[in-house]
């Protein structure tokens, strides 16, 4: 019979050397069989975590495996084996996984890690340890799942199985990342992708890629991001032209896209400011924008692309969180437009969707596009008065919500974004609360680490801008020699001070940082992350 012990060791085997090619080649070849698996089957239990194994690796997906578990009744379960009942738990856990239940996947895990360590760990424990990892990452639990992913790399490493040590190196790296280890992320993505080259695991290689493409994004290097995700794309289309991953892929190049039309938007924007304030016509006329203009409605077009497709294989898949991501995405690039009434049913259905799905990380992003939706209308003044309060307390609700959801996480740059969020609906021209600002933005400013220059540090620098330009730097100055300090500790005071001089002093020096280091006796670094967290724009690379 195609399903003997034979044949599931011979799966075993390409699976443990990710030979992704041939493994699948056999469940195709043994289709038939593969779906009758039932109770009755030898080695049922075996075969199941077999086929969600592979499944992770790209064969079908979990509809298909969900109608395999479908033949396992409860009251079937009883008759089974101690190994053979964790095995089938672990199969059930995984597909939760992956419709993107993580509570329940964790939850399910958390019973087969417990019985296995009573009975003692053995192969299966370092799978369990990996899949509730990523559960835990889902949730945003991030030191629970670095935890656990590293145990899954090292019993891999002691059990000296090189791919899934590979594999799991893959993860730990985006963790270690989070943990504001970028070097040490890299060099572990390059470590697994040294092992992995060996193998046709286009999946995992596709992976790494997009891992890259998530750091060097932080970083501010949005054009080697979108590289990365380009060739993340090529792997993934290899294994399967709708892969999932593909669409995760896509997503994170439109998002990208977007960061880059909105830096060419702020120098058109810069441009026709700088010709307002002419007085004598010169060759620089409003003319000389249409090249930028034309770069940028090419890739906003090109991110609505990409999220289309990605829509169309999230939709082949009925796989939600990723439905949920396009509509936050599409929900960015209408507002960036300027077009508020289609950024808004976008948002309300991220947000329902992270509802249903249990994902907070998801319902908090919704929260803070429907704040920034909200904030818009109040600047625009949209309505009649009464509706801009209702607008600028609909944000702040919203802001709120993002907050408290963002808390429940441990992703800090979550928290920042929120904590923005909330600093601009304080900053809005009804509300006008600069301490709260004031406030949210030092909170911003602590949760964001050192070396990241993205949209995030853009945001903050408005906020920071804003509350410089309404509170006045005299007003300012003049509580501080009255004794009024508000809540703030004397750090928080000297820190505010230095993000008032220090930018003044950078400007009669000629914009040199080390001018700047050398006349306040300071070093460059100091130099550089007030500037930073003053939203003072400097050249990378700049002495």
């Amino acid at each position: 019979m195609p399903l003997s012990r034979q044949f599931a060791d011979e799966l075993a085997l390409a699976l443990r050397h990710r030979r992704i090619k041939h493994g699948i080649a056999m469940l195709d070849a043994a289709e038939n069989e593969v779906r009758r698996i039932n109770p009755d089957t030898p080695n049922a239990a075996r075969l199941l975590l077999l086929i969600a194994q592979w499944v992770d690796l790209g064969y079908r997906d979990y509809h298909f495996l969900d109608s395999l578990l479908e033949h396992f009744h409860a009251d079937t379960r009883k008759h089974l084996s101690i190994d053979d009942y964790l095995r089938l738990r672990m199969a059930e856990a995984f597909a939760s996984l992956a419709r993107g239940e993580s509570e329940a996947s964790v939850q399910a895990l958390e019973l087969v890690l417990n019985t296995l360590k009573d009975l003692g760990e053995d192969s299966d424990s370092a799978l369990a340890h990996f899949w509730i990892g990523r559960a835990h990452r889902k949730k945003g639990e991030y030191e629970k799942s670095l935890d656990h992913i590293a145990r899954a790399r090292e019993m891999a490493q002691a059990q000296n199985d090189k791919m899934f040590t590979a594999v799991a190196q893959v993860h730990e790296s985006w963790l270690l990342f989070q943990k504001g280890m970028t070097r040490e992320a890299l060099q572990v993505l390059t470590s697994a992708e040294a092992v992995l080259k060996a193998s046709d695991h286009h999946v995992a290689l596709g992976n790494i890629e997009s891992a890259r493409g998530r750091i060097v994004r932080r970083l501010g290097e949005y054009t080697r991001a979108l590289d990365h995700f380009t060739r993340a794309m090529e792997f993934y289309a290899r294994r399967d032209a709708n892969h999932l991953n593909l669409a995760r892929a896509l997503v994170n190049a439109a998002y990208v896209r977007r960061l880059l039309a909105l830096q060419i938007r702020k120098r058109i924007d810069r441009q026709a400011q700088s010709g307002r304030a002419r007085t004598i016509p010169s060759r620089q006329s409003p003319a000389s924008t249409e090249p930028l203009r034309f770069r940028y409605q090419d890739l906003s077009q090109q991110a609505m692309q990409d999220l289309d497709r990605a829509r169309s294989i999230y939709d082949l898949h009925r796989h939600m969180d990723g439905i949920g991501k396009v509509a936050l995405n599409l929900g960015y690039l209408h507002l960036d437009r300027g077009d508020i009434d289609r950024a808004t049913p976008e948002a309300a259905e991220a947000y329902r969707i992270g509802v249903e799905q249990g994902d907070h990380i998801l319902m908090a992003r919704a929260r803070i596009l429907e704040t920034a939706i909200e904030n818009a209308h109040v600047e625009e003044q949209t309505g009649e008065d009464v509706d801009v309060a209702v607008h600028a307390n609909r944000a702040r609700e919203y802001s709120d919500e993002a907050l408290k959801l963002a808390h429940e996480t441990q992703n800090l740059r979550l928290l920042a974004g929120a904590s923005i969020a909330r600093g601009m609906t304080a900053a809005n021209d009804f509300f006008q609360d600069w301490e709260e600002a004031r406030k949210r933005a030092a909170e911003a400013t602590s949760l964001i680490g050192p070396g990241e220059n993205d949209h995030l540090v853009e945001d903050l620098s408005l906020l920071k801008s804003r509350i410089v330009q309404a509170s006045g730097i005299n007003d300012t100055l003049r509580g501080w020699s009255e004794g009024m300090l508000g809540n703030k500790t004397f750090q928080q005071i000297s820190e505010e001070f230095a993000e008032i001089v220090i930018p003044k002093v950078w400007m009669r020096e000629g914009k040199k940082i080390s001018r700047v280091a050398a006349r306040l006796s300071i070093s460059p670094k100091k130099v550089r992350r007030i500037l930073r967290n003053a939203g003072t724009a400097v050249e990378r690379g700049g002495a």
